[in-house]
């Protein structure tokens, strides 16, 4: 008896085959779950303890960087950080306002947490550019006129800031225009542009009004500065006339183009 021919046996393969078997994945056993859900949660309870429970990460240590004038003392004083209490809970912000609003003179100031036992406390001091003499103490001005501190003792090498405003005629005029806060600006911002061969001998900064801001000089020379505007040409004015006219004692760049200098 003959076997299937070749097309038979090709008829039955094609009524044999069919689609692929998928293998079926099996559902996560109860048990599993279990043992994965307890896992987490004792995860998330031990995170919870360390950080809150335990002693391992409160606060122990508040060091402190960046003084000059203030002491770590006093920092650590106005910041009144929780110590004993959880590192994770300290409210940094609090203590950064705390500290702006009980210490002036600091500028600026960066609250981080130093794990596991610390939180750092990072200042930066305001500098004095001009003082202010005031019932036989000094008011220090930084370089945006703020009025951060009073000493008994003038800073070495900061120039006094003389407000001998006018309350009458043009310069009255001026003065309502432009209050004495904005004056002071004006004088800082004059100090500021000073040339380094000037600064170092400038003792005096006078402003009678916003347009005649002069300054007084070691060796009783003056320079009339006008306004505090174009600073940086007069700055350069006024350096170039001193090399000009070394023995001159009066110099006026309140006219940048037109710098004059006279006295000997």
């Amino acid at each position: 008896m003959a076997g299937p021919t070749t097309a038979e046996r090709g008829e039955r393969q094609q009524e044999s085959s069919g689609p692929p078997r998928t293998r079926r994945l099996r559902p996560p056993r109860f048990r599993t779950v279990v043992v994965a859900a307890v896992v987490l949660v004792l995860l998330t309870g031990g995170t919870v303890w360390l950080l809150y429970g335990s002693d391992w990460t409160r606060v122990e240590r508040v060091p402190v960087s960046g003084t000059r004038v203030l002491t770590p003392g006093q920092v650590r004083a106005a910041a009144d950080v929780p110590v004993g209490d959880p590192l994770v809970s300290v409210d940094t912000g609090a203590i950064e306002a705390r500290l702006a609003r009980e210490l002036p003179r600091i500028d600026e100031v960066r609250v981080e947490r130093s794990w596991p036992h610390g939180i750092e406390l990072k200042v930066t001091e305001r500098t004095p550019v001009l003082i202010v003499q005031k019932g036989g103490k000094f008011v220090e001005v930084d370089d945006e006129g703020v009025r951060f501190a009073t000493v008994s003792r003038a800073p070495k090498g900061v120039p006094e800031l003389e407000l001998d405003l006018a309350r009458s005629g043009n310069a009255a005029a001026s003065l309502r225009r432009f209050d004495e806060d904005r004056l002071v600006r004006a004088a800082v911002g004059v100090a500021g542009r000073l040339p380094d061969a000037v600064a170092k001998d400038v003792r005096t900064v006078k402003v009678r009004s916003y347009d005649a801001i002069s300054l007084e000089l070691s060796g009783d020379r003056t320079v009339a500065w006008g306004s505090g505007e174009q600073g940086e040409r007069k700055a350069r004015a006024l350096t170039a006339l001193m090399k000009a006219t070394p023995g001159a004692r009066h110099f006026d760049v309140s006219v940048p183009t037109a710098p004059a200098s006279s006295g000997s």
